[in-house]
């Protein structure tokens, strides 16, 4: 067994660790500010509520469909490389859009054309960061890693939003210059890091076989296969962030300073249990662990589905991005830690669709069943099918359940 011992913040005498840290906290403020740009700079061209929900779909597709390439390209070139130029591409479609502003024209495809852009380069640079972060420090501070990662994501996840709005108020050129700059140093970030991996010296052919590596690897492994299914349907079914304004408006007739407030406690939550988890590793009861968060997630959730009044709503959406990230820890642990370093581009790509599905899938459940029963029906019944799932996952998948450690020496 690999125990996660020593102080989390020994992470930090990592060089390379601070580099890579660096480019996730810049190409985090970049995605959160340019998100808050380009929806209202399409919603002024265009007024339409569909035109925005054809962002989102040009921001997925990409990562869905070039899964199996992105994630082959991780485990054949260096990754490093790989994220360099992947930032770099974003740079590159940020400035686009800058110059798009500043050309005053009116047409909507262009906007979409360098969204897809930015969404196929993002789909490259996910696995390829997610299978490089391993190799960049012992795995004695492994788990701090993940934590100090997630924390420094989660945290320009605040930022991000609030920075893009003030800055839209000087308009969306000057926010669509700043994300470019972010990237473009995200980039030259990634490429100082001093690791250099032993070079490939056969590179296998682009095959199903190959392309359907990652996939296979994760069903052959009930630990990994455990924490990212479970992870997929909790969030699929317990997502409550969809129906946000309509609690804000409907429910606890906050209006939109309150939504502002609730929107930002998951993130807040999430960012608090991060820093503890990169102070003070978790090493023992992994996996139980990573289900009774899952467990807290949906029971904050149902208590938050019945609450009417603000603070103890926000306390509730706190407790969900605090239990959320603690299976984030795990899970990414498992995904990362556990796979073959062969393999975790592959195995990365998947995980990074599995995520992506059950955001975007989560937020159109929650719709179609605040249709049809109406919002707190509809946040009441997730909370409590995600607690059902941890139970049951608990029983599918007892090598998750019994797991102890968060890495086994191979």
């Amino acid at each position: 067994m690999v125990k996660t011992t020593g102080s989390g913040w020994a992470v930090f005498a990592n060089g390379d660790f601070r580099l890579f840290g660096g480019a996730r906290f810049l190409t985090g403020l970049a995605y959160q500010m340019q998100a808050v740009a380009i929806g209202w700079f399409v919603y002024e061209l265009t007024h339409s509520a569909l035109a925005l929900g054809l962002v989102g779909l040009a921001g997925f597709l990409p990562a869905m469909l070039s899964a199996l390439v992105s994630g082959h390209v991780a485990d054949v070139y260096e990754r490093r490389i790989v994220g360099s130029l992947a930032f770099a591409v974003q740079s590159v479609a940020s400035f686009g859009l800058l110059a798009y502003a500043l050309s005053g024209a009116t047409a909507i495809w262009p906007v979409y054309a360098l969204v897809v852009i930015v969404g196929t380069a993002r789909a490259f640079a996910n696995p390829a960061l997610q299978a490089l972060l391993p190799t960049l420090v012992p795995a004695t501070l492994f788990g701090s890693a993940i934590a100090w990662n997630a924390s420094l994501w989660q945290t320009a996840s605040v930022m991000g939003p609030a920075l893009g709005g003030l800055l839209y108020a000087l308009g969306p050129k000057v926010v669509f210059a700043a994300a470019g700059t972010s990237f473009a140093l995200a980039s030259v970030s990634i490429a100082l890091i001093r690791h250099r991996p032993a070079p490939v010296t056969e590179r296998p052919a682009v095959t199903w076989a190959t392309l359907l590596a990652g996939i296979g690897y994760i069903r052959s492994q009930p630990v990994v296969l455990g924490a990212i299914s479970l992870d997929l349907f909790a969030v699929l079914f317990g997502g409550a962030t969809a129906l946000l304004p309509i609690y804000a408006a409907s429910v606890l007739h906050v209006g939109p300073l309150g939504l502002g407030l609730l929107r930002s406690m998951p993130a807040a939550g999430a960012v608090t249990m991060a820093l503890f988890l990169a102070t003070y590793p978790l090493r023992r009861h992994a996996g139980i662990r990573m289900l009774r968060a899952v467990m807290v997630f949906g029971l904050a959730t149902l208590a938050f589905g019945l609450s009417t009044s603000l603070p103890l709503s926000m306390a509730c959406l706190f407790v969900t991005g605090a239990a959320d990230m603690i299976s984030v820890y795990v899970r990414q642990s498992f995904v990362q830690g556990e796979t073959p370093d062969e393999m975790r581009g592959r195995v990365a790509a998947v995980n990074t669709v599995f995520i992506g599905a059950s955001n975007e899938l989560g937020e159109f459940e929650s719709g179609l069943l605040a249709a049809a029963l109406g919002a707190v029906p509809a946040v009441v019944l997730g909370g409590a099918a995600t607690i059902a799932i941890a139970v049951l996952w608990g029983r599918l998948f007892p090598a998750l359940r019994d797991r102890d450690h968060l890495l086994v020496q191979k």
